[in-house]
């Protein structure tokens, strides 16, 4: 029997979450037939992953009733038939809800079917002579044996119609000898790396993603971001890094040893990330900054151009740029964040307490971003699979200054608002060796709420800030 002919290319769901069974088309003559087995173009665009194949096998199988399998490996596979027929059969056995699922179906050049990593793939010959070929998007290694699962072909529970019966079937020695579905330890998810984890936004993340187990925290000196990167992780391990860390030393950036402190960590770190990203098909979130812009707009989106003023500005943006060419990648910019440690929120309190008098910028304006806010931007556009791309991130509501933020500290830490008096960030900077700052900082969140995610707003987040750091009136 040979393929069917002239079937057009669709994609079809299959019980098992992720896998997909395609019809390809086939043409044929009296010379025989001619197919598109992996066309990139045509085959995303019908639902087929971009899920990036680095090696192609084939298994030869002499004769019907050759049975392999059941084999779940840590990486994805597009299967189809180069000649002859197979019965195919797919288990679940990444953990999780679907774990246990099966799905069946007959192979032949005219189908072919995409098997997420942890899905068993099993099959059986229907004729002599049948290649069973298959796409992968990581090179086989002995480092990743560790993360195969097996699946016994005779399970009851899976209970799988073999076409031929096993007792009659050619199989290994090892396939007859896997475990049960009851013994098997389902394959984990992919991992996530925070790197900068010990920062204002990882604090936030360590918070939000302490139940789970898939996910891996860093400092920035725990990761060797200028050294031999590759080499720091097993990468093909994992789905998402995090990058948190960041050089925001804003008027030490302008000196000598903070220059190249500020390129080392927001330029060349972040490439290596970018080339870890890329080469590894990670998801790479990447956290930007107002500072990119030079503060001329009353309102920053997404499209606009960079014109950064500083040297840790002029960084930001490089990174960006780096971090752009990722093909799986997400970009949040945010302004003026304000979460578990030293922060500018936190000063205006002390110094409410203390009962200083302090100047203030009154000509710089934008929104604060609650790291809360921030980490659950990051959380949602991961979980939704949000299009890749830029994203502005802060607290909603309307802009303020520096001046008027202080000024609402001090009225909730119960001081006259007027105890704060504003300035001129020129009178404020006066004789010193500061770096320039956009006056303008307020980003559009049109692009983020269409994605789902509607931010608090800053008035709310900062009367729930100040609370616990309300000390005692002094005079």
């Amino acid at each position: 029997m040979g393929p069917i002919f002239a079937k057009p290319l669709t994609a079809r769901e299959t019980p098992i979450p992720g896998v997909l069974l395609f019809d390809l088309p086939v043409h044929g003559d009296n010379r025989g037939w001619f197919k598109e087995n992996w066309q990139h173009a045509t085959m995303t665009a019908a639902g087929l992953p971009d899920f990036g194949p680095v090696q192609n096998n084939i298994s030869f199988n002499e004769t019907a009733g050759t049975t392999r399998g059941i084999h779940a490996e840590p990486w994805d596979k597009f299967i189809s038939v180069a000649t002859g027929r197979v019965f195919g059969a797919w288990v679940d056995l990444r953990e999780g809800p679907s774990f246990g699922a099966v799905f069946t179906a007959e192979l032949d050049p005219s189908t072919a079917i995409f098997v997420p990593r942890g899905v068993g793939n099993a099959f059986q010959t229907l004729e002599d002579g049948t290649a069973y070929t298959y796409l992968v998007n990581d090179h086989w290694s002995a480092d990743a044996q560790d993360q195969y699962v097996f699946l016994n072909l005779a399970d009851e529970t899976a209970a799988i119609p073999w076409p031929v019966p096993l007792a009659d079937a050619e199989l290994s020695a090892k396939d007859r000898a896997h475990p049960r579905l009851a013994d098997v330890t389902p394959l984990a998810p992919r991992k996530t790396l925070v790197v900068g984890a010990d920062g204002q936004l990882g604090t936030a993340l360590r918070a939000a993603l302490a139940d789970h187990p898939s996910v891996e925290f860093a400092s920035r000196s725990d990761l060797d971001l200028l050294g031999d990167i590759e080499a720091a992780r097993p990468w093909a391990a994992y789905e998402t890094i995090i990058n948190a860390a960041a050089y925001t030393a804003v008027d030490a950036a302008e000196t000598p040893e903070g220059r190249a402190a500020a390129w080392a960590v927001n330029v060349s770190g972040v490439a290596a990330l970018a080339r870890v990203a890329s080469r590894h098909r990670l998801r790479l979130v990447h956290i930007s900054s107002d500072y990119v812009f030079d503060g001329t707009r009353d309102l920053h989106a997404e499209t606009e151009p960079f014109t950064p003023f500083g040297v840790y500005g002029q960084t930001k943006a490089a990174g960006d740029a780096i971090v752009a060419t990722v093909p799986r990648h997400y970009i949040l910019r945010t302004s003026w964040v304000i979460g578990d440690g030293d922060n500018f929120v936190r000063t205006m309190a002390g110094l409410a307490g203390r009962g200083i008098t302090p100047r203030v910028v009154n000509d710089q304006v934008g929104r604060l971003t609650f790291t809360e806010d921030l980490a659950g931007a990051i959380l949602h556009l991961l979980a939704t699979g949000a299009p890749y791309g830029t994203y502005n991130v802060s607290c909603d509501g309307e802009p303020q200054s520096w001046a008027d933020i202080a000024a609402d500290v001090y009225a909730l830490c119960g001081r006259a608002r007027n105890d704060v008096t504003g300035v001129s960030t020129e009178e404020y900077f006066a004789g010193t060796q500061a770096a320039p700052r956009p006056l303008r900082s307020t980003l559009d969140l049109t692009k983020l709420k269409a994605a789902g995610f509607v931010p608090a707003l800053s008035s709310e987040r900062l009367r729930s800030y100040v609370g616990p750091l309300r000390g005692p009136r002094t005079r």
